[in-house]
């Protein structure tokens, strides 16, 4: 299927990798390409993908050794900030035309400063101002602490991309810390048309959670709802969205300048071999989201994708259902995302400090 009928219907995609390979292209999948052909209209990042990119890699050992006499931390600040700048120059075109919308390139701030609205609000201002790009999103963990950071930074007149959301509860708290990050950069004279926020909720960690507590369960039941419970959180963080932004509180704002907070479907590539390769993006179509994908998930959808249109809307409360069932099942999704955010937060702690290991082993 081609990538433009997902754009026709609302939904963007952005490709959550990136490398220096990617944009120097000695990657067979390079990201002009993607761009160019693909409709590829932003990229994602995260500490694991960094890791990955940066670990071992040679493109970057011209600049670690030209860097001697640094700090580790700022050897990784320079090398993945240079790569999003690069990032955000290839998107240009693109983010200039969509009036902002696309052309988004992500970086996350220090994930060990999860829990230090501070350290967050701080990191993330300095990461705005070291890339020094209009189109660039910082990255901020959806914790306790991280939601007052997301207002402050909104506030200042920086795009958030706000990641590692699983429940709904918590993205109702998204969308406020950002309505009053927008309500505050409006006191502070900012240009509201400037700013731009996607809210990542992750689709397949939830699934791969709770499928094998119903294969425990084992009833016919539990068997029934395998594969069902990450699309379901995703519908019905969509009518969260359809709510939320219809409120006289956000039209105020919106006649202002203000671009809505749009819904990203992160997490995207299907653990399960079980389960269609598709299914995380071609089940989460609606107007103004955006869907993230791995480049396996991106080859996938092209190669062999059937387009459905619109598969959100409409399926509230099939997807009430599924969440009523697993509650009869004694599945609390309270707790599963409670746990899946903590697990978050933790993963990409030990990739940002495998990569802090990685290049200190390199600087040796």
């Amino acid at each position: 299927m081609q990538i433009s009928q997902l754009a026709q219907a609302g939904c963007s995609v952005w490709l959550d990798d990136l490398s220096r390979a990617k944009l120097t292209g000695t990657d067979s999948h390079s990201l002009p390409p993607r761009i160019a052909t693909d409709g590829v209209v932003g990229v994602t990042t995260n500490p694991a993908i960094f890791r990955s990119a940066i670990a071992g890699a040679t493109e970057y050992a011209a600049d670690i050794a030209a860097l001697k006499g640094k700090s580790v931390e700022e050897v990784i600040t320079k090398l993945t900030s240079d790569d999003v700048r690069q990032a955000c120059d290839l998107f240009a075109d693109i983010h200039l035309e969509s009036n902002g919308f696309e052309g988004r390139v992500s970086i996350e701030v220090d994930p060990r400063s999860a829990h230090d609205t501070q350290a967050t609000v701080t990191e993330g201002k300095a990461l705005w101002q070291i890339i020094d790009r209009p189109n660039v999103m910082i990255k901020v963990p959806a914790t306790i602490a991280g939601l007052p950071a997301i207002t402050e930074l909104i506030g200042s007149g920086i795009s958030v991309n706000v990641t590692l959301i699983f429940s709904i509860e918590r993205y109702l708290q998204v969308i406020e810390a950002f309505i009053a990050g927008i309500e505050l950069a409006k006191e502070r004279g900012e240009d509201l048309t400037k700013i731009h926020s996607v809210a990542s909720f992750f689709i397949s960690r939830l699934d791969s959670a709770i499928d094998p507590l119903l294969k425990a369960d084992g009833t016919v039941l539990a068997h029934s709802l395998l594969g069902a419970a990450a699309i379901a959180n995703a519908h019905l963080a969509y009518q969260s969205f359809e709510e939320e932004f219809a409120t006289d509180r956000w039209k105020v704002l919106a006649a202002n300048g203000a671009n809505l907070q749009r819904p990203l479907w992160a997490s995207t590539g299907v653990k399960d071999p079980a389960y269609d390769d598709t299914r995380y993006v071609l089940e989460l179509v609606a107007p103004h989201t955006v869907n993230t994908m791995p480049q396996s998930t991106l080859d996938a959808v092209i190669d062999h994708g059937i387009f459905k249109g619109n598969t959100i809307s409409g399926k509230y409360e099939e997807a009430k259902l599924v969440f009523n069932q697993l509650t009869e099942l004694g599945i609390s999704i309270n707790q599963v995302t409670a746990d899946l955010e903590s697990d978050g937060v933790k993963k990409f702690s030990e990739a940002w400090n495998e990569l802090l290991e990685s290049v200190k082993g390199a600087m040796a």
